[in-house]
């Protein structure tokens, strides 16, 4: 009795090992023939600077769940959020260089590499929000997006990265002769300086994460960004004055290395573009919500807050610059945004 039940737990044991052999021989036989028939997922890299949950990082996330849904997992796009391939302008560098395959950044570095840029940022340039994405999603933003190959880029889309307003320590903004000599904390960017000078203040470059100690002892006088990063940075702790002039909109690009994509078919070259551009309405949405939750949140803190509504002088006050910053293709090209209805 006791030999036949030791026979029988090795007779058990001895099959349990045979079909532990039998799945594992299996599954590596299925995964060599995997390899071996080339079907393995190409998987492609994409940068960009800001935290998990930003806007622009959500449309990341939505191009690359798009980019796998369309090619039934063929290609998969892994976001790096946080910087953690580099600073924006080393991305743009790496992409260029296929190091990386995508990128999402201001197109104020990315000027840098294609100057004819600068048309689609400069102050008071746009009407509204409305207006520029008329630009942007048509024949003119086509046209630039387009310009990147010759730099060694493919423009995918436009994301927005919002309207930028001017937020002070002494009292609001109304009118051009209220800047008159307020030191004003600008990004290291000739047109920024530009901008803040042509309207009579002192413009004063400082690194961003200097801003809030610089306001709260007086160092400067106010600062300008969009509605996030006053709330983000609790800029509007130290500074409550915040007049909604919206003298920039600066949009965001979504760019591929063309290294990379000329190793792919025409198909996966169409898909990803098209997941870039329907990412665009995600994008969009997030940075509005973003938006307007940041707004909410400063208000109930305590923040006052004015709207200009005649940017004429402003605009005005512009002239010079543009004529300073642009030259004549560039100008050109202003005019054309300008007309657009």
């Amino acid at each position: 009795m006791f030999y036949s039940r030791q026979m029988h737990k090795r007779r058990a044991l001895l099959a349990l090992l045979m079909g532990i052999l039998f799945v594992s021989v299996g599954f590596a036989r299925g995964s060599q023939e995997k390899a071996d028939s080339g079907v393995q997922p190409i998987v492609l890299r994409l940068a960009d600077n800001q935290p998990i949950g930003y806007p622009t990082v959500v449309g990341d996330e939505d191009f690359a769940r798009r980019v796998g849904e369309y090619t039934d997992g063929r290609i998969i796009v892994e976001v790096y959020p946080q910087g953690q391939l580099g600073d924006e302008k080393s991305a743009i560098e790496q992409v260029q260089f296929g190091g990386i395959d995508f990128t999402r950044v201001s197109i104020s570095p990315l000027s840098d590499f294609q100057p004819l840029l600068n048309a689609l940022q400069m102050p008071y340039l746009y009407r509204d929000s409305d207006h520029m994405w008329k630009v942007l999603n048509g024949e003119i933003g086509d046209y630039f997006l387009s310009l990147m190959g010759e730099k060694g880029f493919v423009g995918l889309a436009y994301y927005d990265g919002g309207a930028r307003n001017f937020y002070t320590t002494k009292g609001p903004i109304n009118t051009v002769s209220d800047m008159k000599g307020l030191k004003i904390r600008v990004q290291e960017s000739s047109l920024m300086m530009g901008l803040v000078q042509a309207l009579g203040a002192v413009p004063t470059p400082m690194t961003y994460g200097d801003v809030y100690g610089a306001l709260q002892t007086g160092v400067i006088d106010g600062a300008e960004n969009n509605w996030p990063s006053y709330d983000t940075q609790r800029h509007y702790e130290v500074a409550k004055y915040l007049s909604i002039d919206e003298h920039t909109r600066v949009p965001e690009m979504l760019i591929a290395s063309r290294i990379m994509m000329e190793q792919l078919s025409e198909e996966d070259q169409a898909i990803i573009k098209r997941a870039a551009r329907e990412s665009q309405t995600v994008q969009i949405q997030s940075w509005v919500d973003f938006e307007k939750a940041s707004e909410a949140k400063v208000r109930a803190a305590g923040s006052q807050i004015n709207k200009i509504t005649d940017q004429r002088e402003f605009a005005a006050a512009m002239a010079p610059l543009y004529q300073s910053m642009l030259n004549s293709e560039q100008q050109r090209w202003v005019e054309r945004i300008k007309a657009v209805q």
